[in-house]
């Protein structure tokens, strides 16, 4: 396939758990959309992992904090590595976040495998500003429901986001 005729389509594949979507994701998804012609946000369903949100709940989260992108589509992928996924919707490209040394060194092992298995799908490694190194779903998640949580975790999440974890530690206080 051929974007504009000219050359192949720059498709790429940004996958995690995303429960919940973090700020950091968010400037993850903004580098993508732009070096990409088309980027696929997939959501890890995992059925032995226990999330806050169902799998339909994170999707509607991402495409409502991300509806302003055109070349941007939100998908559920599950039970098959992720390269074997990216190989199956014709991704060229998968882009990993890297906070840590130690997400360095795990993600650095994966690029090795997956171009094992496909090498022709390129991993590209994005840093993150200094603000969003720090900033992860578990964590995020760990600060809800102490005394003044609203107010500290609104920073590190998008609007949409913030409002469904205030409902869901409602509902949770309710006992429902």
């Amino acid at each position: 396939m051929s974007h504009k005729g000219k050359r192949p389509l720059k498709r790429a594949v940004y996958a995690g758990s995303f429960d919940p979507v973090t700020n950091g994701h968010l400037w993850m998804i903004e580098q993508a959309v732009e070096l990409f012609d088309e980027l696929v946000v997939a959501i890890g369903v995992n059925p032995d992992k226990f999330c806050t949100f169902s799998a339909e709940d994170r999707a509607a989260m991402l495409r409502e904090t991300t509806r302003q992108y055109n070349n941007l589509r939100v998908e559920l992928f599950d039970n098959q590595f992720l390269v074997n996924y990216a190989q199956s919707i014709g991704a060229n490209y998968i882009v990993r976040g890297i906070r840590t040394a130690s997400d360095y060194e795990y993600e650095r092992a994966m690029r090795y495998v997956n171009s094992d298995l496909y090498p022709n799908i390129t991993t590209i490694f994005l840093l993150p500003p200094r603000e969003y190194a720090e900033v992860s779903s578990t964590m995020v998640r760990g600060l809800v429901g102490p005394k003044g949580w609203e107010d500290v975790i609104h920073q590190y999440v998008p609007e949409p986001v913030y409002l469904r974890l205030r409902e869901y530690e409602r509902r949770r206080l309710e006992g429902k």
